[in-house]
């Protein structure tokens, strides 16, 4: 299983409060604040839905 670099590019303002939460969830703490996550279904429908706001890089282990 691989893992995903998701960087937080875009601010959440303006954005419905679930959309924040999802960031808050990834792990995310500022604009351009960068985590690795694993590569599960659950992460991409995660990133799926704030895809807007978001960079995302696959990381090759």
């Amino acid at each position: 299983m691989g893992k995903v670099r998701i960087t937080w590019v875009k601010s959440a303002i303006g954005y419905s409060k679930d959309q924040k939460a999802t960031i808050e969830a990834l792990g995310l703490r500022r604009l351009n604040h960068s985590v690795e996550q694993p590569d599960t279904p659950s992460i991409r429908g995660m990133i799926n839905k704030v895809r807007h706001l978001l960079e995302v890089q696959e990381i090759e282990e």
